[in-house]
């Protein structure tokens, strides 16, 4: 049977206005969720995930109960996003771990990760990362267009491709880990980790030092690291604890409410014999493997376009591939009317993205900022006279886009 203790710390810096993270532990549960989103939508999607998502997966401690309490979350920010103009384009970071049963009389840990909120492990002073952030920058890396030295220091680090209520289906990474009695899990949001190494990570949160005392030390030295974010973490402590006997390493995408996933058919596979057929199959091989490359080519990537008046989402290259044509992916709620000028010349011209989730995320990213250069005031300005004297007071307004 596995068990934990917990301790939990959050803050909001020394730099942003309000605390956008929602945290929450207890016996079977541990959450951290980072909101984005201006006029306060970023605190309103992660703390409406984190009620949600708790509930829903105490409700059904499966594997498969953890993923429906996800897309529980994601619908529940999906539609208010969608209904309130003041929350449009919200949303939030969810990384947790629970305690699933798995079918065998075993309760073992399991991680779920949307964005760049960030799990890790620690043993004897070592530190491990479990999760795998979710960014733009990140696939980048992956795919070899940037060093991580580069990615550190692009100014696209902050955008996600994987965001907890931007899009009505959400992909979910899901993570068996493999622990022993003594070993630490941290949570924690990116106002954490962008202000402390691992190796000061490591020291802080490993013991001998008590749970409670760890926590609120990782939170303190973050704040006195600069503090320029939110700042939450979890932590974990196994007094014991199951290993899987079939560990999970997948990626699920949610469906919508009222949708089920669709089951995908297997093909069968007739035996042909290779003397009769085999001049025809290395010839059509070799025929199917130049037209893999050029569809391979033709719809590797996505990009952002004007259509219809609203920001259409499409998959392939804007020109075409000999006869592949860019495919329609879909529609976004979000019109090319509500952009700034320079972001809808952008359009225009259309927008490369990596990933769907990279170009949904792009969109909202896009109409969020429209809503700020619309609503935000630079300089407000109060005089009050009193009894032969006047007094002036100015309030200044700074307005920053991006994920808090």
């Amino acid at each position: 049977m596995t068990r934990w203790r917990f301790a939990v710390g959050t803050d909001r810096g020394l730099v942003r206005a309000t605390n956008e993270d929602a945290v929450h532990a207890d016996a079977t549960m541990a959450v951290v969720a980072d909101g984005m989103g201006g006029h306060a939508a970023g605190e309103v999607a992660s703390a409406m995930a984190v009620a949600t998502l708790v509930p829903a997966f105490h409700a059904d401690e499966s594997v498969d109960g953890l993923v429906r309490a996800v897309q529980a979350a994601n619908a529940a920010v999906h539609t208010d996003a969608r209904v309130d103009p003041d929350h449009a384009g919200m949303g939030t970071t969810l990384i947790a771990m629970a305690l699933t049963a798995d079918g065998n009389g075993r309760v073992v840990p399991t991680i779920c990760n949307v964005g760049d909120s960030r799990a890790y492990q620690l043993r004897d002073g070592a530190l491990r990362l479990l999760s795998r952030d979710h960014s733009v920058v990140e696939e980048w890396v992956r795919m070899g267009r940037l060093t991580p030295e580069e990615a550190a220091v692009h100014p696209r680090r902050h955008q996600l491709t994987r965001v907890l209520g931007v899009g009505a289906v959400v992909e979910v990474d899901l993570d068996s880990v493999a622990a022993q009695p003594g070993d630490r899990i941290l949570l924690c949001s990116d106002g954490l980790t962008n202000e402390l190494d691992a190796d000061r990570l490591a020291t802080l949160a490993s013991p001998p030092m008590p749970l409670e005392d760890a926590a609120a030390s990782l939170v303190s030295a973050a704040r006195e690291a600069g503090g320029h974010d939110n700042i939450s973490v979890v932590l974990l402590e196994f007094d014991e604890v199951d290993e899987a006997a079939h560990p999970i390493h997948r990626t699920v995408a949610t469906a919508p409410e009222g949708q089920q996933p669709r089951a995908r058919r297997r093909r069968r596979m007739r035996r042909v014999t290779w003397r009769s057929v085999g001049a025809v199959l290395l010839l059509g091989a070799v025929a199917a493997g130049v037209v893999a490359v050029f569809h391979w080519y033709a719809y590797a990537s996505y990009y952002l376009a004007g259509d219809r008046g609203v920001i259409t989402v499409y998959q392939g290259q804007p020109s075409g591939v000999l006869w592949f044509h860019p495919r329609r992916i879909l529609e976004t709620t979000y019109p090319t009317a509500h952009l700034r000028p320079v972001d809808q010349r952008a359009l225009a011209s259309t927008i490369a993205e990596p990933s769907l989730d990279a170009a949904l995320n792009y969109a909202a990213y896009l109409n969020h900022a429209w809503h700020l250069s619309r609503s935000s005031v630079a300089t407000a300005t109060t005089t009050t006279t009193v009894v032969g004297s006047t007094t002036t007071s100015t309030t200044t307004t700074t307005v920053a886009s991006g994920k808090g």
